[in-house]
Order: structure tokens, then sequence, then C-alpha cells
């Protein structure tokens, strides 16, 4: 079964989508398939693998309204082993009608758990607010990722976030995990080395071992429509976004071994 990892933060700006398509690519590099679904009526993660955000029936707005099966869905993104169910502006229409559905956080969950996917792990690049669409791939996942700036508002958001994920634990999935990735991070500025290690301190093992560094070709790849390990292979951020990849890979095979 695909592992889901969820990848949110009430904060906009922090990197979610840059996590989201600089992991799965740096994840297949690393020899696993890939599924991106992009969550966010913004459609950035779409057009980051050059996948135009406009309305189709391949989108996932067409997943909430139930139209068809989640397979036809599926777009290429041109990189083998990378695929991606994409989104477009109108998918913010489900901000309105989901929350009127019984049992709709639940949707998404049902949808990827019940298909029998090829894919190893599947992404879920959320949009920047806590609504239906961030709560549907909470209750789904079996990990959140949440990209944190070393910065006052991006960490004060977490306490919301905290909430959110306790909300999500009792009444939907119990066995939901969170992780936080430090990005944008500038190891010359001593307010960012003070606030993570006070986040260190705080969430202990909560906090990942990789941080994304400030890097100026992680903006210069999104121009080009192409993961930073494609565009810039041996730039320091590819180097850590690969890291991250051995360090989440890690992760999950030791948990797995556990005995239940």
């Amino acid at each position: 079964m695909a592992y889901l990892i969820a990848i949110a933060n009430e904060k906009g700006g922090v990197a979610k989508t840059t996590t989201a398509v600089s992991l799965g690519a740096a994840l297949v590099e690393a020899g696993q398939s890939v599924l991106l679904v992009d969550l966010d009526p913004q459609a950035n993660l779409s057009m980051a693998v050059g996948v135009e955000p406009v309305p189709s029936p391949r989108s996932m707005m067409s997943v909430f309204q139930d139209s068809g099966s989640l397979h036809e869905h599926v777009v290429e993104t041109g990189i083998p082993g990378l695929d991606i169910i994409p989104a477009a502006f109108d998918l913010g229409m489900a901000e309105r009608f989901l929350p009127i559905r019984n049992g709709y956080e639940a949707l998404l969950r049902r949808y990827l758990r019940s298909s029998s996917w090829k894919y190893d792990t599947i992404l879920l690049d959320c949009p920047p607010f806590l609504g239906a669409l961030t709560v549907n791939a909470l209750a789904a996942a079996d990990m959140l990722i949440m990209p944190t700036q070393a910065e006052y508002f991006s960490v004060s958001a977490l306490r919301t976030m905290m909430g959110l994920i306790r909300k999500v634990r009792n009444e939907h999935n119990p066995q939901l995990l969170y992780r936080l990735l430090l990005t944008m991070y500038d190891r010359r500025n001593r307010i960012h080395r003070t606030l993570a290690e006070q986040l260190r301190v705080t969430f202990g093992n909560g906090v990942l071992e990789t941080v994304i560094e400030v890097d100026t070709r992680l903006r210069e790849s999104a121009i080009a429509g192409l993961p930073i390990i494609y565009h810039s292979p041996h730039s320091r951020s590819a180097l850590q976004y690969r890291a991250l990849s051995q360090e989440i890979l890690a992760y999950v095979k030791e948990t797995s071994a556990e005995p239940a």
C-alpha cells in the first residue's frame, strides 16, 4: 500500500509546493514511484510539473465530484515514475460544497485507500489555509510534513496547525504522525539559528534532521518547470532534498518493520 504524506501549513510562502515537487522527484530518483496530488486551487504544483491549471475531467475538482475512477485522473509529468492528479482554479469551490456532504472529511481517504495503486508514495500538496481540502488530506495521510521557516509568523502559525492535528487525530485519523521541516533557512541569520534551536527543544524528534536552506536555484527551477534535482542536480538544495528523501525512507522502513 502506498505511504501517504500530506504537506501543509496554514502559513503561505514556506515552500510547501517546492517541497512536494522536490521531495517527489528525489524519491523517484531513489527508486520510488510517486503520485503527486494537487489540493491547492492556485495549482502551483501542477504548473511546477508542466500541467496547465485549467478545468478538466482529470482534475482534483472532478475527483471530489465523484466523476469516474480516481485512476482516470492521473496525468504523467514527463518524468518517469512521477505522476500527478492536477488541480485547477475551480478547486476553490470544493471549500463550499464539501462541508455540506456527510462524512466529507473522509472522502479523500476513501478514494486513496480503496484504490489499488502502483505507487510507493503519494504526496498531497495542501492550500495555505485550514479548510475542507486540508482536513481531507490530514484525514487520509500517514504523515504530515509541515514546512516551517525560522521566522516569527511561521512559527506562530504552528499553534493553529497543532490544534488541527489534535482534532483530526481525535475525530478521523488517530495514527496521523507529523514532522516539521525547516525551510528557507539562513545559517548566517542569528534569529534563524535561535528559532530553529527553540523548535528542536520544543518538538524534539518532531523536527526533521534535514534542513532546506535558502537557494536561488529553487526559484529558477520553478521557472524552468523542473524539480530542483533535474534543473540543478548538484546544487545545495538538490542535495538537501535528496537527504530529506533518504530520511523519510529510513523512517518509513523503520516504522514498517516494527511489530504490531
